[in-house]
């Protein structure tokens, strides 16, 4: 956030521009005091480089009403604003032209040019081009997952590792390929099958039982929290694990730590097959959003940045920006990217591809039918453990 913010402000200060920032999101353009500061060369030089967002977010989101009675056009007005530069997903892009048409409305039209932004890289940018934040996410997750990997090799154990990821298994791919975690659980793999709690702990037992077998006594598993959220609700009741429930019945998942819920429910089925694996919990999450950018954040960012100025003297406005291969800036419109609902389908990870296909083929530890005689020391019914079957693969 900060080296767009940033960028975007050094950018336009170097063409005469006068910058604004805005805090507290779109709640500040709906109330008659909002708190904005001008970014100068200084504050931009100083915040380019660091994790997090100088400018305070928000994730209000104005109602009819609200526009009709509370908008601040005087904050425009008296500002001579010209553009309105959002950073943030499809939610925050929707807004942004939906304040363009009321000022145009109101006949006082300005530009708008939205940065997209997530670190679950689940937006359907050309060319399977990351978002921005996604890579120094991973990279801090890998970090972390390496420590607790190392650690579960120290103590002879096992760590359950969770990772953000609501929609899309991507982050919680990159870091088990990055620490050669012996097993990665993502929504996507249940393309051919249904999500169920047996089946998480199938997987997992899959890599524990097949690293006893090759004298492996500990690994990491990490799992995407997109896994819990897919899950039947009456299945995620069954496992008995304590849960507070909304008042439609629906277990109250943001609430609790996925790792914790997995760990629970895991130690539940261990004590059935006789024998005893310690597990740990370790959860990863908004730790790994507010770290400094890497080096390729850094220099994506100050092109998306660099990007929005480019698009703005073309005269573009209500797009998003995207920056190609080779570093030129181009314009996506909403209306290119949304379903027939209106809303942008998260792009999930390609179980098929090359990725996916070669960690699961060549990283990964899991029974297979060569283990079936060796695995029966541990289960009477291996084939209930193969990775293959489990998935219908």
């Amino acid at each position: 956030m900060n080296t767009v913010v940033c960028s975007v402000a050094k950018t336009f200060l170097s063409n005469g521009f006068r910058v604004i920032g805005l805090h507290g999101g779109y709640s500040g353009l709906f109330r008659k005091n909002p708190q904005t500061e001008d970014i100068d060369f200084f504050k931009a030089d100083r915040y380019f480089n660091r994790g997090g967002s100088y400018l305070m977010m928000s994730r209000f989101k104005p109602t009819d009403e609200d526009f009709e009675k509370n908008f601040n056009l005087g904050l425009f007005k008296d500002n001579n604003v010209k553009l309105l530069v959002t950073v943030g997903g499809d939610d925050t892009a929707s807004t942004a032209n939906r304040i363009s048409k009321f000022l145009v409305a109101k006949n006082y039209p300005i530009h708008n040019i939205h940065v997209p932004k997530t670190i679950d890289n689940d937006l359907p940018l050309p060319n399977n081009t990351p978002t921005f934040g996604f890579n120094s996410a991973k990279d801090e997750g890998a970090h972390l997952a390496r420590t607790i990997y190392e650690d579960a090799r120290t103590s002879g154990n096992w760590l359950l590792i969770s990772a953000m990821g609501r929609s899309a298994g991507h982050l919680a791919l990159g870091i088990g390929e990055a620490t050669h975690a012996p097993m990665t659980i993502i929504p996507e793999m249940f393309n051919k099958t249904k999500i169920t709690v047996d089946k998480i702990l199938k997987l997992t037992l899959s890599s524990i039982i097949k690293r006893k077998i090759l004298g492996i006594h500990y690994g990491t598993v990490v799992v995407a929290e997109g896994v819990f959220h897919d899950l039947d609700p009456e299945d995620l009741k069954g496992t008995g694990v304590h849960m507070t429930y909304d008042e439609h019945g629906h277990p109250e998942l943001g609430k609790i730590s996925k790792a914790v819920l997995f760990n629970d429910i895991l130690e539940k089925d261990e004590s059935c097959l006789g024998w005893k694996v310690k597990t740990r919990p370790v959860e990863i999450g908004y730790d790994v959003r507010c770290q400094d950018p890497i080096a390729y954040d850094l220099t994506y960012c100050t092109e998306l940045a660099m990007g929005v100025y480019e698009l703005y003297e073309k005269g573009e406005t209500g797009c998003m920006v995207y920056i190609d291969a080779q570093g030129e800036a181009h314009p996506l419109y909403l209306k290119d990217l949304q379903n027939a609902e209106g809303k942008i389908p998260p792009r999930r990870v390609d179980i098929n591809g090359g990725v996916a296909q070669n960690y699961y083929r060549y990283i990964c530890h899991y029974i297979t039918p060569a283990d079936y005689e060796a695995a029966k020391e541990f289960v009477p019914n291996p084939e209930d453990y193969d990775f293959k079957k489990i998935l219908n693969w």
